[in-house]
């Protein structure tokens, strides 16, 4: 519920960055040229270019995390949740590059969107693996098996330790309740004719 509410949040603020419209003199056309952009903002020096670069990596890349844990697997393919993940933030990038040919002030940039892809599957592959071993270990140091009482029938009866030294029948059905539950049982529907 807390990744829900994340990824709405962050989802909410991109929206609010992305499609304001800006009141600009100019606007420049649109880039549909890969790494055109990329190019040009290295052109204005290595200062700018790294800020310009930046913002379209982070714009989007918490969603290499949110995605992931509002899905809230713990045991899953790292390549499956990858593909999942890059692709819904590519889809999502996509949607706001194309909601920007209706913003005045907006174009549309091929690079924003490799850029913004890009963001979001170098933060997956950064938190995501390390995050899910670290829950996966918890989880299993908090399932450690409940010790039996020492002086208790079931005790007794899963170390085969009967007061007359052979063990019972019912003894035997005992331990194996005691190991494994008892057997659900489940009531019978009659078939309509």
């Amino acid at each position: 519920m807390a990744g829900f509410a994340l990824l709405l949040l962050h989802l909410m603020l991109v929206g609010w960055v992305t499609l304001r419209p800006l009141d600009v003199m100019w606007v420049n056309a649109a880039n549909l040229t890969p790494f055109a952009g990329i190019k040009a903002d290295l052109a204005l020096g290595p200062v700018q270019g790294a800020r310009r670069i930046g913002e379209g990596l982070l714009l989007l890349a918490p969603l290499g995390v949110l995605l992931p844990m509002v899905d809230g697997r713990l045991f899953v393919s790292g390549w499956a949740s990858m593909a999942r993940t890059v692709t819904a933030g590519a889809m999502i990038s996509l949607g706001i590059e194309l909601l920007q040919t209706g913003v005045p002030g907006r174009v549309v940039d091929v690079d924003a969107l490799l850029l913004n892809t890009t963001g979001v599957a170098l933060a997956h592959l950064v938190v995501v693996p390390a995050g899910r071993a670290r829950l996966r270990r918890a989880r299993r140091s908090r399932t450690v098996p409940r010790r039996v009482p020492r002086f208790s029938r079931v005790s007794r009866v899963l170390r085969g330790s009967h007061p007359g030294g052979r063990e019972k029948e019912s003894d035997t059905v005992a331990r194996d309740e005691a190991l494994q539950g008892t057997t659900p049982t489940i009531p019978r529907v009659g078939i309509a004719p």
